[in-house]
């Protein structure tokens, strides 16, 4: 089993990049398992295309320990297993705490063992890297992480500081850094911009995903690229850095 965080700014398009990563690998035989890390509970949205689905944190608010495992989790698109952590009442409490509690939970109740995923992801909200926020880049969880990130100024910021957290935590067994992934806002010098990024926290830009109008159009839909326009060249782009991360994990891709 192979766990990857992915981090970045919020509105980088993580969720959208994880959601179609996680798509392709389970159009390619793989059995996937996604984990939203972010209070909006949005992440796995145009997997199973529901407008809501009951977080980690709503049950155990609701529930403290009384609910299966089944609560927890929601199928998407391919057999991928989503689960959304959730966060607290706004204003209130920790939003890191909704991580904490559905990895705690999903452990406590026997996922992996249950669902045997070959690959998990964490798609995380990393504009501050910080306690439970840090969480999925903690030993025993990920294995490699990696950074989305645009050539905008603010994106580079939040891309170099979480770089920054996943350094401070070497020689402790937390995961790696895998690389960067540029997905696209065409910008001035943007790719220039992100290679030059990536030198400077040693690590390398691992794929280029283009801006294109698919993507919202999909969206629009409630379903990833890969299942409302599996021909477009978009999908093509998504399946190719799919199997990147599989390669930088150490597997040779089916």
């Amino acid at each position: 089993m192979i766990k990857i965080a992915v981090y970045g700014k919020g509105g980088i398009g993580k969720s959208t990049t994880v959601s179609n990563v996680s798509a392709a690998l389970s159009e390619m035989g793989y059995k996937v398992m996604q984990i939203g890390c972010d209070p909006k509970a949005d992440s796995t949205l145009n997997l199973h295309g529901r407008e809501k689905v009951e977080t980690v944190l709503d049950l155990v608010r609701t529930r403290k320990n009384d609910f299966t495992l089944e609560d927890m989790v929601v199928e998407g698109f391919g057999g991928v297993i989503c689960v959304e952590a959730g966060g607290p009442t706004p204003g209130l409490g920790c939003a890191g705490r909704g991580i904490i509690a559905a990895l705690e939970k999903l452990e406590e109740k026997g996922a992996y063992e249950v669902y045997e995923p070959d690959v998990v992801f964490y798609d995380v909200l990393g504009d501050v890297v910080c306690g439970g926020f840090s969480m999925p880049m903690r030993g025993g969880y990920a294995d490699k992480v990696f950074v989305i990130t645009s050539g905008e100024n603010m994106a580079i910021y939040a891309a170099a500081n979480i770089a920054m957290a996943i350094d401070g935590f070497k020689g402790r067994g937390y995961a790696d850094l895998g690389g960067l992934i540029l997905n696209r806002r065409n910008v001035k010098r943007e790719e220039e911009k992100v290679e030059e990024l990536a030198e400077d926290i040693h690590t390398k830009v691992v794929a280029s995903i283009n801006r294109s109008p698919v993507v919202q159009e999909a969206e629009e839909l409630k379903k990833t690229v890969i299942e409302a326009f599996p021909d477009s060249d978009i999908a093509d782009e998504y399946r190719k850095l799919a199997k990147e991360m599989l390669k930088i994990c150490g597997v040779t891709p089916c």
